[in-house]
């Protein structure tokens, strides 16, 4: 089959080659034929080394399509059914499992990096998080398949993969944003108009999205924002917006220290910042124990949108059956396989939110 080699950190060419095979399905495991890969920024950060990923590998995390094989033990799941990929499936017998934070559950992931998941000849290729999604086919545990309706397109149902759960988690899930709350997002990007889409959804009356790139203030006001500008401008909106007090909510999609200190001083006194991007960790952020203890606010990671996405992904998509979430919307370009490093080297760009690659 075909698939999108990365052979080296920061190489920005990837290899398209036509000899790789995926490895298994095992037992507990489940074969796709994938139609459908959203390309997220975090496959940028695999690739440039700011999330750690061993090579060769075949980038991808955010999927869907169809069922092809299931290993020894899986018998709820039947070839020809419809799924979208979840990135970080859940053990469900570790210690965060039987404390029911499954978005906290390393155990799949951290078995991606040292099980190859793909071949090609005798050469071992890992996949991304386990996954792999810039391939024509992929291998995930069990709990990392979730069946959806065929009433469900795979463009959207890949962006359910990642980028929708963790924006809309992030307001839904971890900030538990409630009607009439302010909010702020910080990057306007596939999550963070996610994030935007989940505060409209669950009634923020204020918000915010803030982006260096102008042409995303528009963008962000269609999917839901109330207010937009740049961070220069926030300081004065804010005080437009909230008398000066500040937002209830900041979310910061970028994560950077920069936007750290822009969202702790967004965010009022006793209000919470809430991390959904994916720094890196070699960047560090200043807060003193004066400001920590006085200021009273709250500092709330968000990892894949706090979700359990056996249980969200359903409740995503009855939301974006009820036209109440925009998925299609997101989506600014759809591309093939081979025009995968275009892709990367697009995010960023003002006029994307999401690219997604169509398989035949």
């Amino acid at each position: 089959m075909r698939a999108a080699v990365l052979h080296t950190i920061g190489d920005e060419k990837l290899d398209i080659r036509d000899d790789v095979a995926v490895v298994g399905p095992g037992p507990g495991e489940v074969r796709l034929r994938v139609r459908a890969s959203g390309v997220c920024h975090s496959d940028l950060s695999a690739l440039n080394g700011t999330l750690p990923q061993p090579v060769p590998a075949v980038l991808g995390h955010e999927a869907a399509g169809d069922v092809l094989e299931v290993g020894d033990g899986v018998d709820d799941l039947a070839p020809g059914d419809r799924v979208a990929v979840n990135w970080l499936p859940s053990c469900g017998v570790c210690s965060h499992c039987r404390r029911g934070e499954t978005y906290l559950c390393m155990t799949h992931v951290m078995a991606g990096y040292v099980m190859p998941r793909f071949t090609a000849g005798e050469l071992p290729i890992f996949g991304m998080a386990g996954c792999g999604a810039f391939a024509e086919e992929m291998v995930v545990p069990r709990a990392g398949a979730v069946r959806i309706g065929d009433d469900v397109p795979y463009e959207v149902a890949a962006l359910i993969g990642c980028g929708v759960t963790t924006g809309v988690g992030a307001v839904i899930n971890t900030a538990r944003v409630r009607p009439g709350d302010t909010v702020v997002v910080i990057g306007c990007g596939g999550v963070g108009i996610a994030a935007v889409q989940g505060a409209r959804v669950a009634g923020a009356a204020v918000i915010v999205a803030v982006d260096t790139v102008a042409a995303r203030h528009e963008t962000a006001r269609r999917f839901g924002a109330t207010h937009s500008c740049g961070p220069d401008g926030l300081s004065d909106l804010s005080t437009e917006v909230t008398g000066g007090e500040g937002f209830d909510y900041a979310f910061d999609v970028v994560a950077v220290p920069q936007t750290l200190r822009t969202a702790w001083t967004a965010c009022r006194r006793g209000g919470s910042v809430v991390v959904v991007g994916a720094g890196r960790a070699d960047q560090f952020i200043e807060l003193s124990p004066f400001e920590l203890l006085f200021e009273g606010k709250t500092i709330i990671p968000s990892l894949y949108g706090s979700a359990d996405p056996p249980h969200d992904f359903g409740r995503l998509l009855a939301l974006w059956r009820a036209g109440r979430l925009d998925i299609e919307g997101m989506i600014s370009r759809r591309l093939r396989l081979d025009q995968v490093g275009d892709a990367l080297a697009s995010l960023g760009s003002g006029e994307l939110i999401r690219q997604v690659i169509v398989h035949d």
